[in-house]
């Protein structure tokens, strides 16, 4: 299956899942020299990154966390559930912001951006996976996969048929959710992430609600896309992911590890 998306690289130019836009539109084009253009900065990094809820008494779920991820590499996230794994996700996905620290997307602070400013960037930098699909019931595959695109000019049907064609569902494009399998429509999933040729790819328990089989299945489509120079980070309870991923960190009481490389398995 990620055979794919590989073949299609050289191809595919309608589509395809590279890792930014067009320069000219970018939310990140007010720097002096573009940092889209270097490869040597991070896709995507936080650095001292705290966050802390105010209640009836404060809980710190992020504690001084810095993680720097590369265009094209694969990192996966463990630790135990209520760890800060989700708050994490949503911090690096500008669906939250820090406390404390700061947040850069391609080179530049975005940390202290607008609602709208983060709503544009997400829009154009961040594709999400989610472990439950998120696929409206009444839509076919490739009417799903164009949802994020639904409220800008023009029709990326065709992109989204390319990317469907991409991921093996080639023959399911008119297909609903309710007629597809669980890994069918989390490639559905991963399609719709990459509509808008994110620089950044998050995914929230990916495999989470499939077997075995269909779970490698998808790992090896996430590793087709990372080739592409997309940079993806999993947060993950599957050990399976881990063997996929290029490095792998631990997340414990908000507390980030420094991790291991080589898809070795839990870091410690």
């Amino acid at each position: 299956m990620s055979q794919d998306v590989t073949n299609q690289e050289s191809s595919s130019e309608d589509g395809s899942p590279s890792a930014l836009g067009e320069e000219s539109t970018s939310p990140l084009e007010d720097e002096s020299t573009s940092p889209l253009e270097d490869e040597s900065i991070p896709a995507i990094e936080v650095e001292s990154v705290t966050k802390r809820y105010h209640g009836a008494e404060t809980v710190t779920a992020l504690d001084d966390v810095s993680l720097s991820v590369g265009r094209g590499e694969f990192v996966a996230v463990v630790g135990p559930s209520g760890s800060g794994k989700s708050t994490m996700l949503n911090v690096l996905g500008l669906l939250d912001g820090p406390t404390e620290g700061t947040v850069r997307l391609s080179g530049t602070d975005v940390t202290d951006r607008s609602p709208a400013e983060l709503t544009d960037l997400r829009r154009e930098y961040v594709g999400f996976v989610f472990q439950d699909f998120h696929l409206l019931p009444t839509l076919t595959a490739v009417e799903n996969v164009t949802l994020p695109t639904a409220f800008e000019p023009g029709n990326v049907s065709d992109r989204a048929v390319s990317l469907l064609r991409q991921v093996g569902l080639g023959d399911r494009l008119e297909h609903t959710p309710d007629e597809l399998s669980g890994g069918q429509k989390q490639r559905v999933a991963i399609a719709r992430a990459l509509i808008n040729e994110p620089a950044v790819v998050l995914a929230d328990e990916p495999t989470g609600n499939l077997d075995r089989d269909t779970g490698t299945t998808i790992l090896e489509t996430f590793s087709a896309i990372c080739d592409r120079g997309v940079a993806l980070i999993a947060v993950t309870h599957d050990e399976l992911v881990t063997t996929y991923a290029d490095r792998t960190v631990r997340l414990v009481d908000g507390e980030l590890s420094s991790g291991e490389r080589g898809g070795s398995g839990y870091a410690t």
